[in-house]
């Protein structure tokens, strides 16, 4: 499992911190959000299937916040890049 050697940047982990902070944020969101927190500052980590599915299904929700949309993109940036998506 290779990994883009990306990170999680300052206005992303602040927009996962609203989406774990807000209350009507889904499971699915929250786990985006928690996995793109994991990532900060640590290319070496890479998000888990789990989570890539979890993001996956938070950027297609239409109710999905902005914060959490940005999140889950950002962990979806960061699967590991021979993981079956």
């Amino acid at each position: 499992m290779s990994n883009k050697g990306e990170v999680t940047r300052r206005n992303v982990a602040l927009a996962a911190a609203k989406a774990l902070r807000n209350k009507n944020s889904s499971k699915a969101a929250k786990s985006a959000a928690g996995s793109a927190l994991s990532q900060v500052r640590r290319p070496t980590r890479v998000a888990s299937q789990k989570a890539a599915s979890a993001a996956s299904k938070t950027l297609r929700n239409s109710g999905s916040s902005k914060s959490a949309k940005t999140s889950a993109g950002s962990a979806l940036t960061q699967r590991a890049e021979n993981s079956k998506a």
